[in-house]
């Protein structure tokens, strides 16, 4: 909610639009954080999961952590 470049509303014609259009469409949401690429451990794993269902076909390792310990 704090994006200045790209103000929450804006976001949510876009959702609005493809809704209307039938599209799907994934869409995750920061609360409290700015424009941009974001760092830590929820967004580095999210992007992973992400790339490993869409891209590998595959379905991610349950409670994986990426860097963990």
């Amino acid at each position: 909610m704090m994006d200045s470049n790209v103000p929450p509303y804006n976001t949510l014609l876009v959702v609005e639009a493809l809704m209307d259009a039938n599209k799907y469409f994934d869409l995750l949401v920061f609360p409290s954080s700015r424009h941009g690429f974001r760092q830590g451990d929820y967004w580095m794993r999210r992007r992973w999961d992400y790339f490993v269902r869409h891209l590998l076909g595959a379905e991610p390792p349950h409670e994986y952590q990426i860097g963990g310990d």
